[in-house]
């Protein structure tokens, strides 16, 4: 079990402004920064990794990614543009810099390297050297009256996390107060996104991460991982104060890059932060990060004397550890807790999709305290189904048949059915019906699973059974069935993709044939009785048989004028036990009419 605490986020959209050139001499690499600028990162080692206690959960069918349909193999700018609507921008709590007549009134100010403060209450301990100018100045006035509401908030979601950020700088031996430089980045927002692409609570730049080993793919995205990226950001930052010996330039090269605070050092041969900012060597963004983080300091650690009171922290970050099948999906793991979605998904931000990757047999996450052992039993008995639910679209002038169709990413046919409509003329005013693949999940009854039921038999009323033709592919199933290329592979227990052979059958569970290209709702299987009669033919033998209470497989094959050992086959029985509810295949799928 792990116990932290910290605060979400909001903040800046851009971090550093500079750019650094990419110098090349053989193996030289500069890669990205923390913030929108180039940053310099240590080549040093990672300190060994410490694993989590894990639980464990064998997990034997289930999963569908809620937040969309399968992205396959999307180049990386574009899969990040896709996901960009579920991030948060920060324009809109971005930290205001002075204006440009400000600007000259604070270039003007002769405080700039003043010694630390000394008036500062006696009682509040700091361990970052706090200097008060024009310039921190400015910032607690801003914090304090036009920014008030959103600094609270930032203040109230820090107790989230603060008490981790903490314990982590502390391992560290290095300056609690460090803990406040997320306050200014993000806002302690888990996914906070600028405009130039930094993301995360410490708004890590996609290289920057990677080099300090957090995993970026199209399935995570550990920058939005609050104790990855504590970690990344120490390891960050002590390689800086390790360069600049000095906290202020070391948080300066956090936000413009080590190299242009190593040239401005050159040009005008001092180390001190006070006196570089007087020049035109650092960008503006990079003048006030410093006397910004200063003036955050002070206000949270002293809340009350600058107007922020009655404060709520939210609660100190708390979890457990759970190991979990590929293709798990925050959605399943929601409903085997009993647990609300947003509660399970923000403890597991990292992981883009709100799915767990398909490149690991196993991947932990996090739980909720107290629910471990409930996941664990129920996530087993989670079935997932696909149907087709429904949005409004009010057509606007303009619109045409086209345009609606590439913005809701369907076809023309798909679209005029759903409405029906013979024709592409459309009225401004009138409403459509834009059909999209909506997945549920639901607990399957004990009973099914105690009686030895595959996952296959559970839910027969949903199943439509397909068999590999030669040539077909997973991706070609995928787009006619209209479900993820993912979760056929959950459905079916495979763990390749890519192998798949003629003949093998596959299932899909699918709500309803809305959503199924018109040449295969054949195949979905109907419920039948004894008595039941196939389409087009008054005495054919139907495709399928629910067993009932009393029944024998001896009875059912005499019925149907077959024999058990046929029905074993057909139904991949290892004896002739059935169950009420089991539903059996009567003939051979090829036989099947289609």
């Amino acid at each position: 079990m792990i116990i932290f605490s910290l605060a979400d986020k909001t903040v800046r959209d851009g971090g550093a402004g500079a750019t650094v050139k990419i110098v090349c001499v053989f193996a030289v690499v500069l890669l990205w920064g923390c913030s929108p600028a180039l940053q310099k990162v240590s080549s040093s080692p990672p300190p060994p990794a410490t694993p989590d206690p894990l639980g464990r959960v064998e997990l034997v069918y289930l999963l569908e990614d809620s937040l969309g349909a399968s992205l396959g193999k999307m180049v990386e700018e574009d899969l990040e543009q896709a996901l960009e609507e579920e991030l948060d921008p920060l324009a809109s709590e971005e930290i205001p810099l002075p204006s440009p007549a400000e600007t000259v009134t604070l270039e003007n100010d002769d405080r700039g390297d003043t010694e630390q403060l000394e008036i500062v209450k006696p009682e509040i301990e700091y361990d970052f050297p706090i200097t008060i100018n024009s310039h921190v100045e400015f910032f607690l006035d801003k914090f304090q009256n036009s920014m008030h509401k959103t600094f609270r908030t930032w203040l109230e979601r820090s107790g989230r996390y603060l008490p981790m950020i903490q314990e982590e700088l502390k391992n560290a031996d290095m300056p609690l107060d460090l803990a406040y430089l997320p306050m200014i980045e993000s806002g302690y927002r888990l996914t906070a996104y600028s405009r130039a692409k930094a993301v995360g609570p410490w708004q890590f730049m996609h290289g920057t991460g990677r080099a300090y080993d957090l995993a970026i793919n199209n399935y995570i995205d550990e920058r939005r991982d609050p104790i990855k990226s504590t970690k990344a950001a120490i390891r960050f930052l002590s390689d800086l104060y390790a360069e600049f010996d000095s906290w202020e330039l070391a948080v300066a090269a956090y936000n413009a890059g080590g190299g242009r605070v190593r040239r401005a050092i050159q040009r005008t041969d001092s180390r001190d932060f006070w006196q570089l900012i007087k020049g035109k060597h650092l960008h503006k963004e990079t003048k006030y990060y410093v006397p910004k983080l200063i003036a955050a300091i002070m206000i949270a650690k002293d809340p009350e004397s600058y107007g922020f009171k009655d404060l709520v922290y939210k609660s100190p970050l708390a979890f457990e550890t759970l190991e979990v099948p590929r293709w798990t999906t925050m959605q399943a793991v929601s409903v085997a807790g009993d647990i609300p979605l947003e509660e399970i998904h923000d403890l597991n931000r990292q992981l883009r999709r709100a799915i767990t990757p398909a490149g690991e047999n196993h991947y932990t996450i996090k739980v909720p305290l107290g629910k471990k052992e409930l996941i664990a039993k129920n996530l087993p008995r989670v079935k997932a189904t696909i149907s087709t639910a429904y949005k409004t679209h009010v057509i606007a002038k303009g619109d045409t048949v086209s345009k609606i169709c590439r913005k809701y990413n369907i076809n023309k046919k798909t679209l005029l059915k759903a409405n029906d409509l013979r024709s592409t003329e459309l009225v401004a005013g009138k409403r459509l019906r834009i059909p999209y693949r909506a997945t549920s999940y639901k607990l399957i009854d004990e009973s099914l699973i105690a009686a030895g039921l595959k996952p296959a038999e559970m839910l027969p009323e949903n199943l439509v059974i397909h068999e590999i033709k030669p040539g077909e592919t997973i991706s070609e199933l995928a787009r006619r069935y209209n479900v993820p290329a993912h979760m056929i592979a959950v459905w079916n227990g495979l763990e390749n993709l890519n192998r798949i052979r003629a003949g093998q059958q596959l299932a899909f569970y699918l709500q309803d044939s809305d959503n199924i290209e018109p040449n295969l709702i054949a195949t979905t299987a109907k419920k039948t009785g004894p008595d039941a009669r196939e389409a087009g033919g008054k005495n054919r033998r139907p495709n399928y048989y629910h067993v009932i209470g009393g029944d024998t497989l001896w009875a059912i094959a005499k019925k149907f004028q077959t024999t058990p050992e046929q029905l074993r086959r057909w139904n991949n029985l290892e004896s002739d036990i059935i169950f009420p509810g089991h539903r059996l295949l009567l003939k051979p799928n090829e036989d099947i009419d289609v």
